[in-house]
């Protein structure tokens, strides 16, 4: 019997799942179009990963970064993935074990490797918008790398899409791909970009919407961070439970709670600084976010 006629024998069952593996040889995907040729109503986007040397950008190195481009209908529907970018880079010190057992990159893989820098401009440039899975990490040491990546606007296939209104429990890439049916080798670049499209391309359980949809409807709205500072010890409490989190000003931002919101709910916002919080008339900081700053350094 054939492997795939085995797999839907044992789903036919109803008491098996089968996981089957994703694809990731990069000679199966074509490459990537020049933009000008693409059919009308096509968008090129781009789906980015970093392997790291730490959680710092300030203080860390990239050892690996990962572009897949793709295609997309401004109605949320992915089109084709095309051949990953994937390139390593020796960073300036040795690879922590930790990083060495997590991703597999080792100080010998990476000994001479530098990332070009001229193909990154050169395919970044053509991207409408970039995506990442958690694009608040991947968005600030690409910063790092080059000033291209401030010129696009991004979206974050981990915070805005509501994985848990769709009945998903865990929000790694390995475990939404387990319960779509695949898994991967996760922590390598590549890998992490092309299961984290696969996922944006399939249906969402309960809603039936692509997830890309709600990253593209994310990328068109405005957002409004909100910080408030000084606030009673005592409350930091009700902050936490509506969602607040703290800066400690350690990257040079003033020392307060904060948070992000729709435009639409500023109004409500400083209603509750200002009933439950100061328990007086306050003015907090608000700055208003597109998605040309949404996840850079430059917006705190």
């Amino acid at each position: 019997m054939h492997l795939e006629e085995m797999a839907a024998t044992l789903e036919a069952t109803g008491r098996y799942r089968v996981l089957r593996e994703l694809a990731t040889d990069a000679t199966a995907f074509c490459p990537v179009p020049d933009p000008r040729d693409l059919p009308a109503g096509h968008r090129l986007g781009l789906c980015v990963d970093t392997e790291t040397t730490s959680l710092d950008p300030r203080t860390g190195d990239i050892i690996e970064l990962a572009m897949v481009p793709f295609t997309f209908t401004d109605d949320g529907q992915i089109v084709e993935i095309f051949q990953p970018f994937q390139q390593l880079q020796q960073p300036s010190g040795p690879i922590p074990a930790a990083i060495t057992d997590l991703t597999g990159i080792d100080d010998a893989m990476v000994a001479g490797m530098s990332i070009d820098l001229d193909a990154v401009v050169g395919l970044v440039s053509t991207a409408e918008i970039c995506i990442a899975h958690k694009a608040a990490f991947d968005r600030r040491w690409l910063e790092k790398l080059s000033p291209i990546f401030t010129t696009k606007p991004w979206a974050c296939s981990l915070h805005e899409v509501p994985w848990k209104d769709e009945g998903f429990e865990n929000l790694s890439l390995s475990y939404i791909g387990m319960k779509s049916g695949f898994f991967f080798k996760a922590h390598r670049a590549a890998e992490d970009c092309l299961a984290a499209l696969q996922i944006l391309k399939l249906p969402l359980p309960k809603s039936g919407r692509s997830p890309i949809s709600y990253l593209l409807q994310a990328s068109r709205a405005i957002t409004c961070r909100i910080k408030a500072p000084n606030t009673p010890f005592e409350r930091k409490e009700l902050l936490k439970a509506r969602s607040y989190r703290w800066s400690d000003g350690s990257d040079g931002s003033q020392k307060a709670w904060w948070i992000d919101i729709p435009e639409e709910k500023l109004q409500e916002e400083i209603t509750f600084l200002q009933s439950q919080i100061y328990l007086r008339p306050v003015d907090p900081p608000v700055r208003r976010i597109t998605a040309l700053e949404r996840f850079s350094a430059r917006a705190d």
